[in-house]
Formats: structure tokens, sequence, C-alpha cells
């Protein structure tokens, strides 16, 4: 590996103690505060030219020795020029490092100039066009996130009032600064998210790094050394395989590409729609489309050549691909199972195993899913109902004792109440009915049966009669009616069917008469 040169002052003394005191290559590195890779390339170019022993070495003076060592190429023989251009763009692709360029280059010009010019040239030339060097991406490195914190108006119907104010992100990748950019109706964690899966999909891949900013919807806690990324954020990036690695607080440069990203956004595709009434976020975006499009499309000044153009060249392949099914937004909470082993979610009652009863869970919620976890353990899950009062169970989270009446059904409740009789039967439908959830009404209903072996089944059809008269309709009426004997009382008729006879009732004859003017 070619290497800088060294003072000829260290050359004479790494020479010297070569050639005549015979250490060895470490030894003399060592001795000299250098690399030994630097003492072999000077041992060989003394060899190359001639040099092999401390006496001619030793006869020369520093300027001598290092036309000797670093021979200069004839006058008027011009090197061929490297296409720096080029040598940039090859930079951002994954594993090409400049010394590969270098040895490709001589392999093709073998006259041209010795690595250290060469990378003294390069520098130069970045230099020269105003390129940042501390920010060098590998293609596929890295996606740089934020919100603009330029806002759109979103009027309500008839362009008279504001409704909210859209808020825009835009995302840019490092090696090739193709940006995306989108409208969304805030900077809350579901949009947030939402705007990753669309700038994924846009690039038709992911970068191995996400760096946003520190705002609440991606960042729980931010420190310099060790910041905790929100739950779902994090569970996106697991989905996508990518890392989250925020910008530290009030560093800017960790991400300039997205505050340059920002600025053009602004400037280019904002600015031109700043005439224009939205009234919803979709036709905001429809007019984002095509001015993100031109920006994209516009050479650049350094380089020549376009962001979207470089990106096929350079970053296109490099990224990740996309997984088979996007990620779907969840909220993480966290809930206390009840002593019937279910877990209210959104009025809605979720069975878990009956050995959790009156633990904590956390709870990912989807739009179709809910999932319970203990710990990194996934304990349960059920598909979405947005049913309020009722309750999805599974039978492997009851106990044994409950899981005998799993297979209870209320056709099965009817059948063994109807062995009684139809009044019996119809008591069992309005006791089920009158409940949330059939279920509910299975133990009244076994009530009714053993009341019948109590009392037998023609005294519990009577009751039964009496009690759906009265609209009484539940286990403890019944119970009430068998108790008191009252099943064994004729049955009153309706009182619309009855006149009341008192001195103080006026009758019917009463309200024919006209009345008396005022």
């Amino acid at each position: 590996m070619p290497q800088a040169r060294i003072s000829m002052r260290k050359a004479k003394d790494l020479l010297r103690m070569k050639w005549s005191l015979g250490l060895s290559h470490r030894q003399i590195a060592g001795a000299l505060s250098i690399g030994p890779t630097t003492v072999t390339n000077c041992v060989q170019r003394a060899r190359l030219a001639g040099l092999e022993s401390w006496e001619v070495v030793g006869a020369l003076s520093n300027e001598e020795l290092e036309a000797r060592l670093y021979p200069r190429p004839p006058q008027g023989r011009e090197r061929p020029e490297p296409d720096w251009t080029e040598v940039d763009q090859e930079l951002r692709k994954k594993g090409v490092t400049l010394s590969l360029l270098w040895q490709e280059y001589k392999a093709e010009h073998p006259e041209g100039y010795q690595y250290s010019r060469y990378c003294e040239l390069y520098g130069r030339w970045k230099k020269r066009n105003k390129l940042d060097m501390r920010q060098q991406y590998r293609a596929g490195e890295a996606l740089f996130v934020d919100f603009s914190g330029l806002r759109v108006p979103i009027w309500k119907p008839g362009g008279a009032e504001v409704a909210f104010e859209a808020e825009i992100f835009v995302a840019c990748l490092g090696a090739s600064d193709l940006i995306y950019c989108c409208a969304v109706r805030s900077q809350k964690l579901v949009d947030w998210v939402e705007s990753h899966r669309r700038a994924f999909e846009f690039y038709g891949g992911c970068a191995e790094i996400v760096v946003p900013d520190n705002l609440k919807s991606g960042v729980d806690r931010p420190c310099r050394y060790d910041p905790e990324i929100n739950r779902t954020y994090r569970e996106m990036a697991r989905h996508y395989g990518v890392a989250v690695i925020p910008a530290r607080s009030g560093k800017p440069q960790d991400k300039a590409k997205a505050e340059q990203a920002v600025q053009m956004i602004q400037r280019w595709v904002l600015a031109p729609l700043r005439h224009e009434r939205f009234t919803h976020v979709g036709q905001l975006n429809q007019a984002i489309a095509p001015l993100l499009t031109a920006v994209n499309d516009r050479p650049l000044r350094v380089l020549g050549i376009s962001r979207r153009e470089l990106f096929e060249r350079v970053e296109q392949t490099a990224l990740q691909a996309l997984p088979e099914a996007p990620y779907e937004v969840a909220d993480w909470l966290r809930y206390k199972v009840g002593p019937d082993y279910h877990v209210e979610v959104d009025r809605h009652y979720y069975s878990v195993p009956y050995t959790l009863v009156g633990k904590q869970l956390e709870v990912r919620l989807t739009a179709r899913v809910v999932e319970f976890f203990e710990g990194d353990r996934r304990v349960a899950s059920h598909a979405r109902d947005f049913t309020p009062g009722r309750h999805t169970t599974c039978a492997e989270h009851m106990p044994p004792a409950h899981r005998e009446h799993a297979s209870w059904t209320p056709e099965r409740i009817r059948r063994w109440v109807g062995r009684t009789g139809p009044e019996a039967r119809r008591m069992a439908d309005e006791i089920m009915a009158s409940r949330l959830h059939p279920q509910q009404g299975f133990r009244a209903c076994l009530g009714l049966i053993r009341l019948g072996k109590s009392y037998g089944a023609d005294r519990l059809e009577a009751a039964c009669r009496r009690a759906l008269a009265a609209g009484a309709t539940s286990y403890r009426s019944v119970a009430s009616i068998l108790k008191n004997g009252l099943d064994r009382q004729e049955l009153e008729p309706p009182a619309e069917g009855r006149t009341v006879e008192h001195d103080n009732v006026r009758g019917a004859e009463y309200y024919g008469q006209e009345e008396a003017p005022c």
C-alpha cells in the first residue's frame, strides 16, 4: 500500500537502522514513531533506487536522497487527470474507498499520480466545489427525516375559515440526496410513522439508518448517549429492518442533509403553493407531487446530474428490500386483567389466560388486531371487535371448571329449560335477551331448571306465566313467586279491562259535556 512520504531526516535514520544496525521493521517503526508499512515502503524505494548500503545513503544530502527516493516525472509529460466528479459518485457506493479507486486509476494509467498526490488533488477538488467532507454517506446508509417548520393551512369548505394547518414531512437519502415530502394532519405518532411508510415506498427500499430529530412522536426521552425511542416507532423500525439513531439535541450538523432538504422544499414546493387554498390534505399532496418531481429532476450544480439520476446510479440498488406487508400503526397501552380473566379495551372485553388475573399487561392495539404482552412474551391475540359491552373469549384461556361450560349455547339452554314447558322456555328467552351477551344469562336459566326440580314442572310453569305477565323476567322473580305460593293464585285480568266505581271518579259522561265559556 503506497504511503505518504516522510521527512528525509527520518528517512536517513530509518535506512541507517536498516542497513547499519540490522533492526527489524517493527523495531524501526517503534523507534521513529511511524507505522511498519511506512518503513517497508521507504526500504522498497531505497532498493529500487539502488541505495542498499548505509555508506551510499550517508554520503547523500537530503535533497539528493529525496530525488532518489521520490523521483519526479520528466518535465513536459502531463499526467492524466481523474474525473473527480465520477470519483466522488463512486465513493458513495457501499464498500468503495479512495484507495481502491486509486488502484483502478493506476491500473489504467501507470504514469498517473501516486496515492498521496491523488488524495491531495481530490481534497482540493472537494474544497473548491464546497462539498462538506464531514458528511459522506455510503449508498443505502442513511435516511434523514424531519418536519418542515412551515405549515400549510387547510380551509373549511367555503374557504371562510382555516380548519387546521397541515404539517410537511421531509425525508432525504444521505448518498444521492433524493428528497421525499408529503403533507399530514399533525406531528402525532400515527402521522409520523405513516409518513415513514410512504417515504420507504417512494424510494422502493429502506436505508440502514433513519436519523430523526428529537421530536416527541419519535423519542420519548432525548439523551446524547442513550435516547429512549418511542415503542411504536421502534417497532416500525424493526418491521422495516432499520436502526433509528436520533440526531443530538442542539446539533443541527448531525442532520444537515435534512436541513438542506427542508430548505429546498420550502423554496421550491411550498412557496409556489402559497396562494392556493386547499380543503383537504389529499388535495395538497396532489399539488405537491409535480413540484417535488421537478426538484429531484433539477441538475445539481457541482455534479451536473439530477438527484434522481444519482439515486438510480448509486443508491437504488443499495437499499434494503421492503417487507412483504407494510407496517400497521399500533398503539401501546397498559391494562389490568379483571377477575373474570378478561381485559376491557375500548369498551370491549377480551380474554387472556386465567393465570394472569390481577396482572398488568401491555396491549398492542391496531385497527384489526388486539395483542396482549407480559414483558416481551405475547400471551393472547384477538381480532379487534368494536362492539361495546361484548366479550371475545378463547376457550384455552378459561380455567378447567369454566371450560366445561364453554360448549353451552343459547339453543342448548333453551332445549333444557323447554323440557319443563313453553312458559319456562319463554322465560329463558327473555332472560338471555335482557343480557348484553346471552352467555351472561346461562346461570339464571340453570337456576330455573333447579326450581323445576324443587317445586315441580307445573308450579314452575305457573310461576313463569305470572312473572312474564308482570314483566318480571328474572330468576329472582320466579323464585320469589314460588316461595310465597303466588303461583297457586289465579292471574287477575289486565288492568285496562276493569272499571273502578268511586264517588271521586267522574265517568265518561262528564267528559262528553260542553265546556262553559270563560
